[in-house]
């Protein structure tokens, strides 16, 4: 039984006379897919995915003559876990509406614009990630939130993925988050190789952005200097623009981290048809199943401008 809004010819009057020449208002243009570009995704086929932090030894200590091999342990750290969400839409349409509705573009379109509901919930749900990134509010398995600058180590310490300043996105403020990424250590104090994939930013600061990467010289100065960012690849995958971001001076950088962030699919989006034998309405529904976070957060670093 349906639940919620039926569609009927007094939903849209003009449907049941002819003589309208064009219908408008749901064939607008969307975006390519964001989402995909902001998260590693992976098939499920569990309700709930973990994924556990280990960690690995530290230093080798110098061993004197005769001594014996000093030895070292591991540890298990935070564990993620990832539930898998039901997100649902239908739409109901009374039999009599569908007998004499004039015009195929409004009742065809319709699946049309039921895809494209969930192709937004998608895009909505996974900024929401960034979107939450610098509030408490919204810790993750380490007990903070995804940019701190006090992440907890498994060993002790803490360690950050945030300027400890906010500042707005310009080349010194990219310049020192870069080299902050290029100097992370693991749980056991020995430094990684962890680099920038991909600079995130709201609409706002996407002029910005391609200025401060795509400038032969050094951005908004006089100098006559090479930009370094541009000329060593610093970001090789250049400049996002997230128009699911909410705050437009917030920006981010993606690092090459492994497990950083995540999402899981349980069930792509499926549409199913079927009719109501009391009603006799037509009903059609689209469900899809995924969860989406982070594990490690080391995947990202950013500033709230």
């Amino acid at each position: 039984m349906a639940v919620g809004g039926v569609i009927s010819s007094s939903n849209h009057p003009k449907t049941s006379w002819p003589g309208v020449i064009a219908w408008w208002g749901r064939d607008y243009n969307d975006y390519e897919n964001e989402w995909s570009k902001m998260f590693d995704e992976q098939s499920s086929e569990k309700e709930y995915e973990e994924e556990v932090k280990i960690t690995g030894f530290g230093i080798a200590p110098q061993k004197a003559r005769g001594a014996s091999i000093t030895y070292d342990s591991e540890f298990q750290g935070q564990v993620t876990r990832y539930t898998h969400i039901t997100y649902a839409l239908g739409y109901a349409v009374i039999m009599e509406e569908l007998m004499d509705n004039l015009y195929d573009k409004v009742s065809q379109t319709r699946v049309q614009a039921l895809a494209r509901s969930h192709r937004i919930t998608e895009e909505i749900v996974c900024a929401d990630v960034y979107n939450n990134a610098f509030d408490i509010a919204f810790p993750g398995s380490d007990g903070v939130q995804l940019l701190s600058t006090v992440h907890p180590n498994v060993t002790g310490g803490t360690f950050g993925n945030v300027l400890s300043i906010a500042s707005d996105l310009n080349e010194t403020s990219l310049e020192d988050l870069i080299t902050q990424m290029s100097l992370a250590t693991d749980d056991k104090g020995l430094i990684i190789a962890l680099k920038p994939t991909k600079l995130i930013v709201h609409p706002f600061n996407w002029w910005n952005a391609n200025r401060i990467l795509e400038s032969v010289f050094q951005n908004d100065t006089a100098n006559n200097a090479v930009n370094i960012l541009k000329a060593t690849s610093a970001i090789p995958g250049g400049v996002m623009q997230a128009h699911f971001l909410d705050a437009p001076n917030a920006w981010f950088l993606r690092s090459d981290a492994p497990r950083g962030l995540r999402r899981f699919t349980r069930m792509k989006p499926k549409v199913e048809k079927d009719n109501d034998f009391g009603t006799k309405n037509a009903l059609t529904s689209a469900v899809q199943r995924f969860a989406v976070g982070y594990s490690d957060p080391l995947g990202l670093y950013g500033s709230e401008g």
